[in-house]
């Protein structure tokens, strides 16, 4: 049976943090879809577009089993069943995020049973960096290095760009 795993997130912005956990993820399936989730009543601070195009740049040369998808609306249990996927992919940085995900695996379980999630932890360095971090800082007076710091360079150029817009 081929295992296909589902990696899903807002990635508002994708990090460092989510491009290690698809780098893994890929070597544990023998195919990742990176389930980009948009909310189309929600505004972001990357549109969709610009944050399919970052992480299809940050996987650009990367693992060729991982490929990138939209889902709009429904639950995510659905869309991995359409799919085929037999576990969904989730990271855990400390004992919130633990918390989280065991009341959502287990919801998930009650909705499907048959798909099984896989836990990673990730390393020190990147226990700490969040999207919601990375949105902290941007505009702060000096937010380029810092940013740089926590996002692949494809991505920092989309956020620069975006800025420079706003």
């Amino acid at each position: 049976m081929k295992r296909i795993g589902i990696y899903a997130g807002s990635f508002d912005p994708p990090t460092k943090g989510h491009l290690w956990m698809i780098e893994q993820g890929a070597q544990f399936f023998d195919e990742l879809v990176v389930v980009l989730g948009v909310n189309p009543d929600k505004k972001g601070f990357l549109t969709g577009q610009q944050r399919m195009d970052a992480l299809r740049g940050m996987l650009a040369g990367g693992p060729a089993n991982v490929r990138v998808e939209k889902m709009q609306g429904g639950f995510l249990v659905d869309f991995a069943r359409r799919l085929g996927a037999t576990h969904l992919l989730r990271g855990i940085r400390n004992t919130v995020d633990f918390e989280y995900e065991k009341s959502m695996d287990r919801m998930n379980a009650r909705m499907e049973p048959a798909l099984r999630t896989v836990y990673l932890l990730p390393p020190p360095e990147l226990e700490e960096v969040s999207s919601s971090m990375v949105r902290g800082f941007v505009g702060v007076q000096g937010w380029q290095r810092w940013v740089q710091e926590c996002v692949p360079a494809n991505v920092f150029n989309i956020i620069a760009a975006a800025q420079k817009e706003s």
